[in-house]
């Protein structure tokens, strides 16, 4: 059969025509050529990867679909099994294997990059791998895994990569060729289906760009396109009328108001922020349901939900919901009814029946499912979703809205950038059901037409590398291709090709600066000697006095420090700055860091840890009281009577004057008297009399700074240049230090490092070859495993971890242990690759390998059902690596005992289900 027969074979597949990029992708694979596709969401990229799975069939060779999550690995296989029947698919995710010796298998990304590094004999045939969402190699936790993948694929197998559209997709495309062999990049920048972009200001629409835009107004916006007039307007009524509220406020202090009410603008006009229900109530009267409804907390999402049910938003008819009622029915047949209970099941189902659903990684995964099948099925017609929804799953709406343009980073709320706007606002659209998508921006106080055009119009997000060699990778390449072959492939890194490229722009700017440098040195030339000599001392003279005042400065921290040292439980202190400046009872000095960071409440009541900024002057107890044992600052019932206490025991004390650092304490010291002899030195210079003296002086400046970027410049150029082989260098010194490599060998020690792929994998490792677990039960192995998978998702202060008594606790002393020694190691070796281990999660993981039920597992834990299975399938990833590296000692039976008391109730129908 002829290759072009294949392709159009494969095209009357599908009841309509395929676009141009799609046809000239399929058929550059039918040449044999890798291809990288970049194009948005929802464009129908994915039959390209289709096509190879079906060249590879037609030539009797395997094809490997890979994808970032579980979940799509499950959405593509069920798809792939309606089209090519069960035997010719299977499945491998680590939950589950179906059929893992098919001809074409479905897998995540973290899968075949163990294959290879494990040599499966599944690899043998392997005609084909197509990378989804092989943007992901950005994703700063997992990207490492597409490049290394990437890198060891055999020659033979041809790389078909699909990406989202992004900027340096050529760039992208060219690294693939130079790795891979021939690769043809295709991108495609416009959308199948037109978007219209839209603000709803109120509950009324205006479009986001002027109707006078060609382009905006065929739903293909370009960078730089007009903005509505009239949105420009309410932007500056809203500004004005603002304004003069706060102008009000000032004036009239305590007047009643209620900022539910609409707030009046400078002409007249009236603006609201619409709420969530008014939202889909003019969407469904416009005819633009199904949406779905970014929200960025899940609390949000739930809350929206609650919302509308409280409006009574019915969005179904009678039919539907009856078809929605036993689809989620028969879904859930197999959970248990006490855990339904825990799980909210029924108020979840009412939400679904009326067609409204919120859909965030807090969900049991069989109920995001569920959202998920029931929206493609257009029955649910209304989600509220985290952002996560944006990221690969296979759900487009007609309509996409988005509540704020900020969000949580999990440091600071920071704005949406173009590029996530663009992945959100993506899936407005549906491909053969819409004409055309709309996305929807809301309303806020403050907003900026022009700069939400910004972000709806750019198309500059470039895809950046975040590869860096880890513990696990480091042995699994010496051991296959010895240290040095280990280093070249490392180099072929995208990473490393990212940043050869950014040398030879740094170079030119190097060039140009010692060109300015010369300039500059001549143009501070003096008639009467090297005014540059002049202009050193001088500097040095800066210099030094800089120096003995940030020496007073630490000092006085030092001194700071040494105070918070000495608090105890119970003291009563004034905290001298920052933003809970005043009296405060320490309820736990916090000196177990490497600064101390004393948990206080404050007399208003709050219950914070400060750190050290906190502190610019020393601080002594001023007097002390007694803290119930039983105190939890996380209780607000607690914190107010304790702060009542506090209040009362502070009312007659005088503040303790503030601490003041004698500048006489440093007076005649040697500091001083090196500033004299400079001085002394400077005025006796010939350069000291000239009169242009203060003129040479600028550009003698000039040129130090220019200098100073110059040697800037020179090491960043230095430190780009084999940077991920430097790293692996580093890291190899680590593995070496530690009796795991030696020279191009990995020892007995380090084999067993090989199979623990977790970010914690050194950690692991060293506590398996201490044998700091081989005592524990299954349940307490649980325990202390969690401690390396589970991270809280913000740092909770207030109370401290529950963990296990007895051996649980004891080794888990013993692993904190070990990763400090690591820890230090890392830092004497430049590195930052392993975090301190959790115990969050330590009690709950030891309660359910215990067998306790759902409802007391979750009670003792502020998880939401769907962190909780989250972190359980991660725990039992890390327990099986465990039982495999454990090798033929009693530790692979406990191991494999704590894999099967894990896996039972939400969390094994979770494994099947996702």
């Amino acid at each position: 059969m002829s290759t072009t027969s294949v392709y159009e074979g494969f095209a009357g597949l599908y009841d309509f025509p395929l676009d141009d990029f799609q046809a000239r992708a399929c058929r550059e694979i039918e040449d044999g050529r890798g291809v990288l596709v970049a194009a948005p969401t929802g464009s129908g990229k994915t039959i390209v990867g289709e096509f190879a799975v079906h060249l590879a069939l037609e030539t009797g060779r395997k094809c490997f679909y890979t994808t970032p999550i579980k979940a799509l690995s499950n959405q593509k296989f069920n798809d792939l099994v309606a089209r090519y029947g069960p035997e010719k698919v299977g499945l491998l995710t680590g939950d589950n294997v179906v059929n893992g010796e098919a001809p074409i298998v479905v897998m995540t990304t973290e899968v075949l990059r163990n294959m290879l590094y494990a040599g499966s004999r599944t690899l043998l045939g392997l005609g084909f791998v197509v990378m989804d969402e092989v943007h992901y190699l950005a994703d700063r936790m997992r990207g490492a895994v597409w490049e290394e993948v990437i890198i060891h694929l055999p020659e033979s197998v041809t790389l078909v990569s699909l990406s989202a559209t992004v900027s340096n997709a050529e760039e992208f495309g060219e690294w693939l060729a130079t790795v891979r062999g021939d690769t043809t990049t295709i991108v495609e920048e416009r959308r199948p289906v037109p978007l219209f972009q839209h603000v709803m200001v109120g509950k009324r629409l205006f479009d986001l760009f002027a109707s006078s835009d060609v382009d905006a107004s065929a739903g293909f916006v370009k960078e730089g396109a007009p903005v509505n007039d009239e949105l420009v307007r309410i932007a500056r009524d809203d500004w004005a009328s603002s304004r003069l509220m706060r102008d009000r406020r000032s004036s009239r202090k305590g007047k009643p108001g209620s900022s539910k009410n609409p707030r009046s603008v400078g002409n007249g006009r009236r603006v609201w922020i619409p709420s969530r229900v008014e939202v889909i109530e003019r969407l469904d009267r416009e005819g633009l349901l199904p949406a779905i409804t970014f929200i960025f907390s899940r609390v949000g999402c739930d809350a929206a939900v609650t919302q509308c049910l409280s409006a009574n938003v019915r969005l179904t008819t009678t039919e539907e919901r009856d078809e929605i009622f036993a689809y989620v029915e028969e879904r859930c047949r197999h959970l248990p009814d006490d855990d339904l209970e825990v799980l909210g099941y029924h108020e979840f189902l009412d939400g679904l029946t009326r067609g409204v659903a919120a859909h965030h990684a807090g969900m049991l995964p069989t109920f995001k499912s569920c959202v998920e099948e029931l929206f493609l099925r257009g029955l649910v017609k209304a989600v509220f979703a985290t952002e996560t929804l944006a990221l690969g799953i296979n759900m487009p709406a007609r309509t996409v809205v988005i509540e704020k343009l900020a969000k949580w980073n999990g440091e600071t709320h920071a704005d949406i950038t173009p590029g996530e706007y663009t992945q959100l606002t993506g899936r407005a659209g549906r491909r053969g059901l819409d004409v055309e998508g709309h996305g929807v921006v809301l309303w806020q106080p403050g907003m900026n037409p022009r700069e939400v055009a910004g972000l709806a119009s750019t198309r500059t997000y470039p895809l950046r590398s975040s590869f860096r060699p880890s513990y696990n990778m480091a042995v699994n390449l010496v051991h296959q291709f010895g240290r040095e072959r280990s280093r070249e492939l490392l180099e072929q890194s995208f990473a490393q090709f990212q940043a050869d490229r950014a040398v030879v722009g740094l170079a030119r700017q190097l060039q140009k600066a010692q060109e300015a440098l010369e300039g500059y040195q001549e143009a501070a030339t003096c008639h009467q000697g090297d005014f540059m000599e002049y202009a050193a001392l001088r500097r040095r003279i800066s210099e030094v006095e800089k120096g003995a005042a940030r020496e007073r400065r630490s000092g006085r921290r030092d001194e700071a420090m040494a105070s918070l040292a000495r608090l105890r439980p119970g003291d009563v202190i004034m905290v001298p700055n920052g933003k809970f400046a005043g009296y405060a009872v320490v309820l736990d000095p916090g000196t177990s860091g490497h600064e101390p960071r004393p948990y206080v409440l404050t007399a208003d009541r709050q219950a914070r840890r400060l750190s050290p900024v906190d502190f610019a002057t020393p601080v002594e107890a001023i007097t002390r009281m007694r803290i119930p044992k039983t105190f939890n600052g996380r209780n607000p019932a607690m914190r107010r009577d304790l702060a009542s206490a506090l209040r009362s025991k502070t009312h007659d004390l005088t503040p303790p004057p503030r601490r003041a650092v004698s500048r006489d304490s440093f007076a005649d010291s040697p500091v001083d008297r090196e500033i004299a002899e400079l001085r002394a030195k400077l005025k006796q210079h010939p350069c000291h009399q000239c009169p242009e003296r203060e003129d040479h002086a600028r550009w003698a400046e000039r040129a130090f700074k220019l200098g100073r970027d110059a040697e800037t410049l020179k090491r960043r150029v230095e430190s780009r240049t084999n940077t991920v082989a430097r790293t692996f260098d580093r890291v190899c010194n680590v593995l070496t230090a530690l009796g795991y490599l030696e020279g191009d060998t990995v020892t007995e020690r380090g084999r067993h490092l090989r199979r623990i792929y977790t970010d914690m994998d050194l950690v692991a490792a060293e506590s398996l070859r201490e044998g700091l677990w081989d005592d524990l039960s299954p349940s307490e192995l649980a325990s202390v495993l969690s401690s390396l998978v589970y991270e809280a998702r913000r740092a909770d202060d207030a109370t401290a971890p529950r963990v296990p008594g007895g051996r649980v606790q004891a080794a888990l002393v013993e692993t904190v242990r070990v990763w400090g020694q690591l820890d230090a190691l890392e830092r004497d070796n430049k590195l930052d690759f392993l975090r301190e281990p959790d115990l969050g999660f330590a009690w709950a993981a030891y309660r359910w390998a215990e067998g306790d039920d759902l409802d007391v597992v979750l009670g003792g834990t502020d998880l939401a059902a769907g962190d909780f299975v989250r972190w359980m399938k991660q725990l039992l990833d890390l327990a099986g690596q465990v039982a495999d590296a454990a090798g033929d000692t009693p530790l692979r039976k406990t191991a494999r005992q704590t894999v099967a008391a894990l896996k039972r109730g939400v969390v094994a129908y979770s494994s099947v289900a996702e």
